[in-house]
């Protein structure tokens, strides 16, 4: 009898998340890290770190452990699992199975960054499950249907495109052009229109409250307050929302493409079914106003999102955390959760 517990980790570029069975999502926090550089001591981590982001003095560093879904800072990816292994589950002789999300085309070098910090942070084993997926998985959506579907999941670092049918993703495609690339256009055009410098966390709020796909006529403005390119000095302007759609084209353009890639690859018979069923949207970034509009124009096919499209990837890694100890039947060398695994215990 197995009396370890098991924990899903959605480890995004943005927010982390997780699942305990019978809980539901439990946590939900930035992916934010604040440590002391001269001795390595973490002071805050989530929604606390998020907080003094580019406020902090100079011996304390508040940075994302993760870059385009990917480990990009191998200790403070560590001190970021630790800390959600400890939160969610407390203190334990008992190390935990923890069942981890990562974007579909992501290398082996990177999957086994992501499987040591998870070690190093004190789980027992630990398996990967692909973002579309787990997606498809947490949207209700039964993925071991042979007609297929489409998923388009829009995170903070990676936009995953994935067409699933028996279980497997049959074509995908994985762009690091997601929400915080819409965060960084929106910084470069406050820069170069108005000569005024603004901070991730001050980009994120502009996306939030007047960011669009369309260029909307409903003249709302809203105040942006920065420092002044040219004299140093605190300032602050106007913009609208056809300024910010403006600022985020290029971004959503690579989007629309590489959703366009997929569907040309696939073959007829799916290709038909997707028509049929439409284009399911999961993340974060799909909230952005009007982008499943335009999806949806530019395309052809209709798109949906799907209900809690934020918490969507963990549900459906946490659904994934029953065919675990089944998975140890099949699998005798490396902790690696392939696509059709669990789904194949599904039926």
């Amino acid at each position: 009898m197995n009396f370890r517990r098991k924990i899903a980790i959605d480890l995004g570029t943005a927010s982390v998340l997780v699942y305990l069975p019978n809980k539901g999502v439990v946590l939900n926090e930035p992916s934010v890290v604040a440590m002391n550089s001269f001795n390595s001591k973490i002071i805050s981590v989530g929604k606390d770190a998020k907080k003094i982001l580019g406020r902090t003095p100079g011996n304390i560093v508040a940075k994302k452990p993760l870059k385009d879904g990917v480990v990009a800072d191998f200790n403070s990816t560590e001190k970021i699992i630790s800390y959600l292994l400890r939160k969610t589950l407390g203190k334990s002789l008992i190390r935990p199975e923890v069942l981890i999300c990562v974007p579909s085309q992501i290398t082996q070098v990177q999957r086994r960054a992501v499987i040591q910090a998870s070690k190093y942070a004190g789980a027992y084993n630990t398996y990967l499950i692909e973002e579309p997926l787990a997606a498809a998985i947490g949207s209700g959506i039964d993925v071991t249907d042979a007609r297929g579907n489409i998923v388009v999941d829009i995170g903070g670092g990676t936009t995953d495109v994935a067409v699933i049918s028996m279980g497997g993703i049959v074509i995908n495609k994985s762009i690091p052009v997601a929400g915080d690339e819409f965060d960084k256009k929106i910084q470069d055009f406050v820069q170069t229109k108005y000569n005024m410098i603004i901070g991730e966390s001050t980009a994120e709020k502009v996306k939030i409250n007047v960011g669009s796909a369309y260029p909307r006529d409903d003249g709302e403005l809203y105040e942006i307050k920065g420092r002044n390119l040219v004299n140093g000095l605190p300032m602050h302007i106007y913009v609208s929302s056809k300024d910010i759609s403006v600022a985020l084209k290029k971004p959503i353009d690579k989007i629309v493409d590489t959703v366009q890639e997929v569907l040309e690859q696939t073959p007829a018979e799916l290709a038909a079914d997707v028509y049929e069923r439409g284009i399911i949207m999961s993340g974060g970034g799909c909230l952005l106003k009007g982008l499943d509009k335009l999806i949806s124009e530019r395309i052809g096919v209709n798109a949906r999102i799907v209900d809690g499209p934020i918490t969507a990837v963990v549900r459906g890694t946490g659904k994934s955390l029953m065919w675990m100890d089944k998975l140890k039947e099949d699998s005798d060398s490396h902790q690696d959760l392939r696509r059709k695994v669990i789904v194949s215990r599904m039926r």
